[in-house]
């Protein structure tokens, strides 16, 4: 949540006359609390956590918080206000995980190859936003190499936080063209690449 602020301050698109109000920082956090309870209630359960896909319930505070140049208002407050999300999203990983390499040499070693391989070889993989805690982590802890990369980059995250990572990881992959990644509306749809490319055909 902290990093979207900092990433809304560096960003072309916004104003930096305007600045970018704490509020911003508060409004958000407050509508990302309330996408997470609004599934625990749906679900009946009493406590949940925060997952990656509520992000996109901090939107509108996003939208109602700042103010953009002329090529942000071409660009559409609401498409900057994701990209500002996926922003921070990358910076995140990079401050947690190796650089993801978009072309890597015969012998190298590619941390990120078993995940995609695993995608290769699956079809389906989504994460809904009414799946129940069980559900949500039952689903992440299906990809195998994901907990395998956490364990070996990221050995000291408590098991509660190592859900949040894996959602982190797979956005990063996604967003450097490792997998592909869909809005479903009610959730995330991810693919491989060439998977993706079939199914458009």
């Amino acid at each position: 949540m902290e990093q979207i602020s900092f990433e809304a301050r560096e960003n072309d698109f916004i104003d930096a006359k305007s600045g970018v109000s704490a509020r911003l920082s508060i409004t958000a956090f407050e509508n990302l609390l309330s996408t997470a309870e609004r599934r625990a209630l749906h679900n009946g359960e009493d406590k949940t956590s925060v997952r990656l896909g509520d992000f996109i319930g901090i939107i509108p505070s996003i939208t109602g918080k700042i103010e953009l140049v002329y090529e942000g208002e071409q660009e559409g407050i609401s498409q900057v206000a994701q990209q500002l999300i996926v922003d921070a999203v990358n910076t995140t990983f990079k401050e947690n995980f190796p650089k993801i390499e978009k072309l890597t040499k015969d012998g190298d070693a590619d941390p990120y190859a078993e995940i995609v391989s695993w995608f290769f070889e699956e079809n389906d993989f989504e994460l809904l936003d009414s799946y129940s805690d069980e559900e949500y982590k039952t689903e992440l802890d299906r990809i195998i190499p994901l907990q395998q990369l956490l364990e070996k980059y990221q050995p000291e995250t408590s098991k509660i936080d190592s859900y949040f990572l894996k959602e982190v990881v797979l956005w990063a992959l996604a967003e450097n063209k490792k997998l592909s990644k869909f809005s479903l509306g009610n959730g995330l749809h991810f693919k491989d690449l060439y998977g993706s490319y079939i199914s458009e055909l």
